[in-house]
Formats: structure tokens, sequence, C-alpha cells
């Protein structure tokens, strides 16, 4: 029986910084708050799908450093009982990321480490752990470094990894970082053909398709969003195509009709953190997709998920069952 949903990738130790505002080159800032947290998509949405719903299996697949840090990543699995991570490796030294975040706005910036996650490889996932795999994401394209490698059949060895995947019975969904750099239209493409749900935020998602998804006043550009929706279903993702940003979630279901949800309304003062908020909409989404809903109904799941990791500092801390985020928050 497929009854799980296997995470994989990015397992991170998050340094997150408050500054009372960013620098102008080699000029110095003040740092008001320093906490620390776990990061990375196999950390994030695998603890937003167990927190979500504590009676998903949840199996998680990466590689966690070969030291103190890495030690804590594995602690931190092991709160939950959902959580399977026997397939988890340990080798290297942890990864990490200094999550920069300005006080006003909250404008948030990254410096990251690769460290263990760069070492992550499609060797790393065996069939044999995906015999009752109903649904695995990955992320993240572009900071997974030898996934991000070439390869000569598949285009990238992450090409290669969902292949196998799919070929072992499991659906595939991905989600990618967002960074500077023109890397996206050459090691995002490959990996769509095999893509059975693409999750990403607007930044991301013009990226792959080569479009400006703002204006230039900032407000977000509808037409364009749609356009890169639809260019990104001729590369190949197979059911559902969904981009995220602050103010709603636009998608593509399997049929190609077009959904839009708004984001839930939030009371003044309610955010105290953004870390995060994009792996929880995804794990929302992911378990709207894992539960049968309509891609509306999943959209909602994401948008009530992301609001709820937004009341708190950490990334994952706020998400609470999906029932009582669902009781939350007004739909709009």
């Amino acid at each position: 029986m497929r009854n799980t949903i296997a995470v994989a990738g990015n397992m991170i130790i998050d340094k997150i910084k408050l500054l009372r505002a960013f620098p102008a080159r080699h000029e110095l800032t003040g740092i008001l708050s320093v906490e620390e947290s776990l990061g990375g998509a196999a950390c994030n949405v695998g603890m937003d799908l167990a927190r979500l719903d504590p009676s998903l299996p949840v199996r998680v697949f990466g590689v966690a450093g070969a030291d103190a840090d890495g030690d804590k990543v594995l602690r931190a699995f092991g709160a939950f009982p959902n959580i399977d991570v026997s397939r988890v490796r340990r080798r290297g030294q942890s990864s990490f990321t200094d999550v920069l975040t300005e006080e006003q706005g909250r404008a948030r910036t990254f410096l990251t480490f690769g460290g263990s996650n760069a070492d992550f490889r499609e060797t790393d996932v065996e069939a044999d752990a995906l015999s009752d795999v109903k649904l695995f994401h990955i992320g993240y394209i572009l900071l997974l470094d030898a996934l991000d490698a070439p390869d000569d059949e598949y285009g990238t060895k992450m090409a290669r990894l969902l292949h196998n995947v799919q070929a072992a019975g499991a659906l595939t969904s991905v989600d990618v970082v967002s960074e500077a750099g023109d890397r996206f239209q050459r090691l995002v493409p490959p990996a769509l053909k095999y893509t059975d749900y693409l999750i990403v935020n607007e930044i991301e998602a013009g990226k792959t398709a080569g479009l400006a998804l703002r204006a230039p006043g900032g407000e977000i550009d509808e037409e364009s969003v749609w356009e890169a929706l639809r260019a990104i279903r001729r590369m190949g993702v197979s059911r559902w195509i969904v981009v995220h940003a602050p103010e709603g979630a636009w998608g593509l279901d399997e049929n190609d009709r077009e959904v839009f949800v708004r984001s839930a309304k939030l009371p003044e003062g309610y955010i105290q953190g953004t870390v995060g908020a994009g792996d929880a909409f995804c794990a929302g989404a992911l378990l709207g997709a894992y539960r049968g809903e309509a891609l509306k109904d999943a959209l909602w799941y994401g948008a009530v998920a992301a609001a709820c990791s937004l009341g708190k500092p950490g990334a994952t801390e706020g998400v609470r069952k999906m029932e009582e985020a669902l009781n939350a928050f007004e739909r709009v």
C-alpha cells in the first residue's frame, strides 16, 4: 500500500539574525537577535507535514553531517513519531545558512554553506525504500550540488533521480531555491520532464520561464504569472504547477484549468517571521495532493499552513494540525 510521503533534499541549520537594516558594502549594522532552527526542504516540509497530519507516514532522504549539527537534525526529527529517518545518511560537515532578516519590512537575505547537502546523490535513494511511497518531494534544485551535476542521458542527476522515482511507482514533486544568477534555465527544465507537481514562488517561476512576474513598482503581474505557468507546462510538468507569493497562489491543474487562491487575511502585527513560510505552503499543498483534494482546495491548504508558519519566528513551530489551521482562518 502506497501511503507514505517522502521528503528529500536539503537539511540545514538556520542561524537566524535579525538586523537593524542591511548595511551598504563595507559598512556595519547591528544584530538585534540571534536564533537557531532547522531549515531546508527535507527538514521544513517533513516536519510541517508531520505537524499538519500526525497520522501521516513521512520518510526523509538526505545527508546529515557527521557532526554535532547533524546530531541536532536527527534529534529534531525524532520528536515526531510519524517521521522515518532510517534512510538519512551521515557524512561530511553539516550544511548551514545565515538567514539575515531586516527589522523593518522583514526582507531576508541568505548566506549558505553547502556541506553535506552538496554530497546528496541519486544513489542515496534506493528503490526498495520507495515501495510504499505515494508522493516523493525534493528540494531544492540549485542547492544540491551533486544532483545539479550534468548527466549525459537525463541532462542532470536530479532529472535521473526523478526518473528513477517515477519508475519505482511514486509521484514526484519538486521545489527550487531562489538565487541570483543564470542557472535556472539550464538546471531546472531537465528535471521538469520527470515532475508531477511543481510548487515554487514567483521569483523561481519567473526565472525558470524567463519572465518578470512583478511590475517595476513591485506589484504582481498576473498576466505574466499565467504565461509563466503555461511556459513551465511546456517543459513537461504533468499534473499541478503552482506559483505562490505573499498575495496568493496561482496554479494549473492536471487539465490545465487556471486556479487562483488569495492568501489568508492576517491580523495587524501577526507576522513574527517569514523563514519557512514557502515550505509550509508547499507542505500544505502536498497534503492536499496526497489526500486527493482539487487544486483549489490544496492551494487553500497551502495558504493556511503558510499563515500558521508566519505566526512564529522559526520555520515550522507555528504549523498545527490541518483541521485546526483550516478553522483558524476565514477563507477569502
